[in-house]
């Protein structure tokens, strides 16, 4: 009896801190607040120092969870990131990844050596630890207001929170060991970090690639399944990427992209259920690194904390954008100003933090409170002020743009063959992207102008305006696999 109370009163405070920070998140999204700070919020509230006062100090597991819930996150993040967005923004998002990181780490590792008596190992694990970006807090701060960023901006953005977190958790996790075990040789980790990246890379694409088949060669009774599959899909992954020695982390966004960069059935279900299960996955990580801290130890910190604060948000965060995106003449002098603004930080440099306390590091709790305070005050004031700093720099697309500047459009019609996945489906449910439109749907010889809540038949003649770029892989995501796209005539501008 005792054990079944225990289990449901578990069950009641789990399911009171969920409601709670769903409802907080929608009174956020009005305020303009990011998500992320709310749910760290509604975390601290019910910890030990709070009004909750639930006692969690399992640094251990709170790194496991928050690892398994970013593999999530990530892969969800990738699956909506088709590689037609990725491949012009390949080379700066992967220099900001890489170099970006590099001198984030040594920029704040020089000032916490310098001006707070760090040792130049703790001052680059501190460094190495905070470099990491969330741009997921940013997107939802701009969806929730409605702005659409300009040029490549968004997509760089993506690509390099996806890909900058393999970089910072190799530095963090080497700089720990050469701490715990002095003597060791910085430079000998390179090698490791290559073989990592590439490895991470090539196993992710190839099981996105071999996941996106078997979705579609699979006939399953239920529709569920395919959500079970994709979830064992990225627990292999990441698992599977780390037994081999590459890095899960970049393998599970890999296989994100390149899975959602093919047509497979049950696409637009699948990317739902994926964005769904992220937000939880965000909700219970949050929550976890909200009560591990305890805010009574952040008192001392503060002093500290702002200063590396204001020095990672105006000086080592510029200093990087401007020297990793120094080859690339592609973005202007207010593109690099808004993208060092935007480096807002979020729950990986949280996680990352707990590696040294795992370790048993000297100084890895006050650490921690720094790092913890170092991303409350950028989510805060970079997070809330995002919309200030689009509109000084002028990145936003014009809600009154014409269509005139759209990319060429051209009219193709494509049957929905009998095993279609789009069967049954609503117009609004296909998930379709920014530059197609359904335009008419012809039915046993009548003519449907389709709304978002027109379902699809077999049979069914579809005319779609998109890119012929992308025409292809429409007609398979709403024809089915064999399906063509039969092209009409070309429309530009206006009348597209």
């Amino acid at each position: 009896m005792e054990h079944g109370a225990t289990l449901e009163r578990g069950m009641v405070i789990v399911a009171a801190l969920l409601i709670l920070s769903v409802i907080a998140s929608r009174l956020s999204s009005r305020l303009g607040i990011p998500t992320l700070l709310v749910f760290l919020g509604v975390g601290m509230l019910a910890g030990s120092d709070g009004i909750g006062g639930i006692y969690f100090d399992d640094a251990r597991a709170a790194h496991d969870l928050g690892s398994v819930a970013l593999a999530f996150i990530l892969f969800s993040g990738g699956l909506d990131t088709p590689w037609r967005s990725i491949r012009p923004v390949l080379a700066p998002g992967l220099l900001l990844a890489t170099v970006g990181v590099a001198v984030t780490a040594g920029a704040i590792g020089a000032f916490a050596h310098f001006v707070f008596g760090y040792s130049w190992l703790e001052g680059l694990l501190l460094g190495s630890i905070v470099s990491s970006t969330d741009a997921a807090a940013i997107f939802g701060v701009l969806r929730a207001r409605g702005i659409r960023l300009r040029r490549r901006l968004g997509p760089l953005l993506e690509l390099e929170s996806g890909s900058n977190d393999p970089m910072a958790v190799f530095l963090t996790a080497g700089l720990t060991m050469a701490l715990v075990r002095p003597g060791g040789d910085l430079l000998s980790l390179a090698p490791s970090l290559l073989v990592q990246l590439v490895l991470g890379a090539v196993v992710g694409i190839a099981c996105g690639l071999g996941a996106a088949m078997a979705v579609d060669r699979m006939r399953l009774d239920s529709g569920g399944l395919y959500m079970a599959l994709t979830i064992g899909v990225v627990l292999l992954v990441f698992g599977g990427t780390h037994l081999v020695g590459g890095n899960e982390f970049l393998a599970v966004y890999a296989a994100g992209v390149a899975m959602g960069s093919r047509g497979f059935v049950h696409r637009g279900t699948l990317t739902e259920f994926h964005d769904g299960l992220a937000w939880l996955m965000q909700i219970a990580m949050f929550l976890a690194l909200g009560l591990l801290v305890f805010p009574s130890r952040l008192g001392p910190v503060v002093p500290s904390g702002l200063a590396l604060a204001a020095l990672l948000t105006l000086v080592a965060r510029p200093l990087a954008v401007f020297i990793a995106l120094a080859p690339v003449r592609a973005f202007s002098i207010k593109d690099k100003l808004f993208l060092s603004w935007a480096g807002l930080r979020g729950a990986v440099p949280i996680i990352l933090a707990t590696i040294p306390l795992n370790a048993g590091l000297e100084r890895a709790q006050g650490l921690f409170d720094v790092v913890f305070f170092v991303v409350l005050i950028s989510v805060a004031v970079q997070g809330s002020t995002v919309k200030w700093a689009a509109e000084k720099f002028g990145v936003i697309v014009p809600s009154g743009a014409k269509h005139g500047s759209a990319p060429p459009s051209q009219l193709f019609e494509v049957v929905v063959d009998d095993d279609a996945a789009a069967i049954g489906r609503r117009v609004v449910d296909l998930r379709l992207p920014r530059t197609a439109l359904l335009l008419l749907v012809t039915r046993g010889g009548r003519e449907i102008v389709p709304q978002g809540s027109t379902t699809l038949k077999a049979g069914d003649r579809v005319l779609i305006a998109t890119r012929k770029a992308d025409a292809e892989e429409l007609a398979r995501q709403i024809g089915g696999i064999g399906a063509k796209a039969l092209a009409t005539r070309t429309m530009v501008g206006d009348e597209a």
